[in-house]
C-alpha cells in the first residue's frame, strides 16, 4: 500500500511512535518560526531551558504583528527579539520586511521539511510541498532547542481538484468551497492533502492562500505536492537547488475525500462572524460596504496584488469606501513599485500600509461602528476588527476590489470586464534580503548580551497537578469561542504580549468584562465551554493568561487542537463532557470537585461533582502519557527542564 504525501513527510521525520491514526507520534522539526505576538514568550521559555543554541536546520523570528511603537513596549519587545536571535542562532526579520509566512514562502520554505510556528496558519509551508503546523510558543521552544514536536498522528482528508478556474474565481473561493462543504470543525484530526488534476492549474501563491486558509477548518495541516510549479516558483526566487519533486503514490490511501469542480466553482463569501459561513457572492448583491482590506498572509502575494491592480487601473473606488492594502512582503512591495502597478493602486484612491498582519488583527484601519468590511483575511471572528459591532466578510481580492468600485458587494463578475486581466507571475523575482539579519556566530555569541525591557515579565509560575480539584465554576461560554474571545489582540492588548499579568487583565473581557477580577478572587477556578472551545489563533497567551488568573481545569464538548495542546502546556487539564447535553446542567458559579484525577487519566474517565447542586456527571479525557507527565509536572517547561521531552 502507498503513501500520501503527508505520510512520506511524516515517515521521514518520525522520532517516536506509530503511524497509526489516533496515536502520538513524535517529529523531527527542520525549521521554526515566530512573530512578535507569540515570539516573546517564546525566547523567554527557550532561554528558561539554559540552551546555549537553536539546533534545528533554519529559525527565523519574524516581526510582522505589532508594529505600531506608539510607547516602548512594542520597541522593546522588538529590541529582545532581535538579541535573542542575534544570540542563539536565529535569524531575525525586520519590523517591514513582511509578515511571516509570506517571507518563509518565498525566501525559507523547502519541499519535504517540517516547520512548526507559533502562529496558527503556518500551514502556508504547505503551498510548497511542506508539513508546516501551527503551534504554541513553548512547543517551538522545544523544537529550537532539538526536542521533538508531539502530535496526534492525523488521517488525510483527500481534496480532489478537478477542472479549471474561470474568470473572477480564485483560490480564496476554492478554499471558502471546502469550509462551505466541511465546516469549521472538519478537518479537525486531519491534514487536507490536495490532488487532482486541477492543483497543476494553480500558482504556489494560490496553494499558499488555500493551505493558509485551511487552517480555519481545524485541520492540523494542508499540504500540496511539490512539482513543476513549485520548482518555478522556487527557481524564479533564486532557490531552485532546494526543489524536491513530492507526490502521492499511486496506491496511497485517503481517509476520506471531497471533490471540487474549479469549472462549476462561483466567487464566494464568508459571512459574519465565522470562516465557515459560506455563501455564493450574488446572493448578497447589493448591500451597501464601508470599507475594503486587501492584504493578510492569505492574499498579500505580488500575485495578488498584480489582480488587484489591473483591476484598479484608470479607475477610482466609491465615495463610501475606504479601501487598504497592505503588501505581504517587502519583495512585494518593491515589485510593485518596479513595475508601476503601485500607482495604479494608489491614484485608485487606496491607502497603502506597511507590509505586516496590520488591519487582520485589528492594529489598525477598524472599521466604523456598525461598519461593513469586506476583507481578504482569513478570519472574522466577533470584534477581531478592533469594532466590536463591525460587520466583517471574508473575500477574495478581486471580489474585494468589486466592492470597493462599486461601493456595495458585487459579483467580480458584473464590474464591466469582459476577461479578467491577465496577470503572469514574473521569471524572475528582485531578491534583496536586506530585512533578514544573520545570527551572530557561536564564538561572539557567548558574550552577546539579551536586552529586556520593563514590561518584560518572567513566565508565569505553574502548579503540578494534585490529584483533587475544587474549584468555582468561574465562567460558562458557548460555542466557537475563539482564541480571540479569551485573549483578545488589538492595538490596545498587544504591546503586553511579554507581560502575563498586564495582559491577563483583558482575558475574556469581550466576553464577560469582570472575568479577570472575579478569577482572581477565587484563586482555582474552572471554565465549561461547549462544541471547538478555542479555535483560532496558536496564541499561547489564551493559555498563559488563564492559568495567571488561576484556572486549573477547562470542560468542553469539544477543544480546538492547537489550545488543547497550549493548555496542557500550562498545566491546565483540557476535559470533555462524556455526554455533550450535559454542558447544560452546569451553571457559572457552581462549586465543583474532581477527586482521584491521576487514576481518571489512566481510566479516560473522570467524575465532576457540582457540589452546588448535589449532581454528578461524567467526564472524558484522552492523555498519552507524556501529557500525563507533564500534567503532573505543572506543564511543559517545567517537564522539559526537569530533562524529559
Amino acid at each position: 500500500m502507498g503513501l500520501n504525501i503527508a505520510q512520506k513527510i511524516i515517515k521521514e521525520h518520525l522520532l517516536s511512535g506509530t503511524m497509526v491514526p489516533g496515536e502520538e507520534i513524535g517529529l523531527r522539526i527542520d525549521q521554526t518560526l515566530t512573530q512578535d505576538a507569540t515570539g516573546t514568550m517564546a525566547y523567554l521559555e527557550f532561554e528558561a531551558m539554559n540552551i546555549p543554541r537553536v539546533r534545528t536546520e533554519l529559525s527565523v523570528a519574524y516581526i510582522d504583528h505589532n508594529m505600531l511603537q506608539s510607547g516602548f513596549e512594542n520597541a522593546d519587545d522588538h529590541r529582545y527579539i532581535q538579541s535573542a536571535a542575534h544570540k542563539y542562532g536565529l535569524r531575525f526579520s525586520r519590523p517591514g520586511n513582511g509578515i511571516c509566512h509570506q517571507v518563509h514562502l518565498e525566501r525559507f520554505g523547502i519541499p519535504g521539511k517540517t516547520l512548526i510556528g507559533s502562529d496558527s496558519h503556518t500551514p502556508t509551508g504547505g503551498g510548497i510541498g511542506m508539513l508546516a503546523i501551527g503551534a504554541g510558543g513553548l512547543d517551538v521552544a522545544v523544537a529550537m532547542g532539538g526536542g521533538a514536536y508531539y502530535i496526534t498522528m492525523p488521517r488525510v482528508l483527500r481534496v480532489d481538484l478537478t477542472g479549471r478556474l474561470r474568470d473572477f474565481v480564485t483560490a480564496k473561493d476554492i478554499i471558502l468551497e471546502v469550509l462551505r462543504q466541511i465546516g469549521v470543525k472538519g478537518g479537525v484530526g486531519y491534514i487536507l492533502e490536495y490532488t487532482g488534476e486541477g492543483v497543476k492549474t494553480l500558482s504556489v501563491p494560490e496553494r499558499a492562500t488555500i493551505t493558509n486558509m485551511g487552517a480555519e477548518t481545524g485541520a492540523t495541516t494542508s499540504v500540496f505536492p511539490s512539482d513543476g510549479v513549485t520548482e518555478q516558483f522556487l527557481t524564479a526566487q533564486g532557490r531552485g537547488e532546494v526543489y524536491r519533486p513530492l507526490a502521492a503514490d499511486a496506491d496511497a490511501v485517503y481517509d476520506g475525500e471531497i471533490e471540487i469542480d474549479l469549472d462549476s466553482l462561483e466567487p464566494l463569501i464568508a459571512c459574519p462572524h465565522s470562516p465557515g459561513n459560506v455563501v455564493t457572492v450574488r446572493s448578497l448583491a447589493g448591500k451597501k460596504v464601508d470599507q475594503v482590506c486587501v492584504g493578510s498572509c492569505t492574499n498579500s502575494s505580488l500575485y495578488d496584488m498584480l489582480k488587484v491592480a489591473a483591476l484598479l487601473k484608470g479607475r477610482v473606488i466609491a465615495d463610501n469606501v475606504s479601501m487598504s492594502v497592505s503588501p505581504g512582503s517587502k519583495q512585494v512591495l518593491s515589485m510593485l513599485t518596479e513595475c508601476g502597478a503601485f500607482t495604479d493602486i494608489l491614484s485608485a484612491g487606496a491607502r497603502v500600509l506597511e507590509c505586516g498582519c496590520g488591519p487582520c488583527i485589528g492594529m489598525g484601519f477598524s472599521p466604523n461602528s456598525g461598519g461593513v468590511s469586506l476583507r481578504t483575511f482569513n478570519r472574522n471572528f466577533e470584534g477581531r476588527s478592533g469594532t466590536k459591532d463591525a460587520q466583517v466578510y471574508l473575500v477574495s481580492p478581486e471580489t474585494a476590489v468589486a466592492a470597493a468600485l462599486t461601493g456595495c458587494i458585487t459579483d467580480p463578475r458584473d464590474i464591466g470586464f469582459d476577461r479578467m486581466p491577465q496577470t503572469k507571475l514574473p521569471e524572475t523575482f528582485s531578491i534583496n534580503d536586506t530585512g533578514i539579519i544573520m545570527p551572530l556566530d557561536e564564538d561572539a555569541a557567548k558574550d552577546a548580551a539579551v536586552m529586556r525591557g520593563p514590561n518584560i515579565k518572567p513566565y508565569p509560575d505553574s502548579y503540578p497537578q494534585d490529584d483533587d480539584l475544587r474549584a468555582e465554576l468561574i465562567l460558562k461560554v458557548g460555542d466557537n469561542i475563539s482564541t480571540d474571545h479569551i485573549m483578545p489582540a488589538g492595538a490596545r492588548v498587544l504591546p503586553f504580549r511579554s507581560n502575563v499579568p498586564k495582559i491577563s487583565q483583558f482575558c475574556f473581557t469581550a466576553v464577560d468584562e469582570t472575568f479577570p477580577e472575579r478569577a482572581k478572587a477565587a484563586g482555582r477556578s474552572i471554565i465549561a465551554g461547549a462544541y471547538n472551545y478555542g479555535q483560532g489563533s496558536s496564541r499561547e497567551h489564551a493559555a498563559l493568561a488563564p492559568l495567571y488568573l488561576g484556572v486549573r481545569a477547562v470542560i468542553a464538548k469539544s477543544l480546538a487542537r492547537i489550545h488543547a495542546a497550549n493548555l496542557i502546556n500550562a498545566g491546565i487539564m483540557p476535559l470533555t463532557f462524556a455526554d455533550p447535553e450535559d454542558y447544560e446542567k452546569l451553571e457559572q458559579g457552581d462549586m465543583l470537585s474532581i477527586s482521584g484525577i491521576f487514576a481518571g487519566m489512566e481510566t479516560g474517565e473522570m467524575i465532576l461533582k457540582d457540589e452546588t447542586k448535589g449532581t454528578e456527571i461524567k467526564l472524558s479525557c484522552s492523555f498519552t502519557e507524556r501529557q500525563k507527565a507533564i500534567l503532573k509536572a505543572g506543564g511543559l517547561l517545567e517537564y522539559t527542564k526537569n530533562g524529559q521531552n
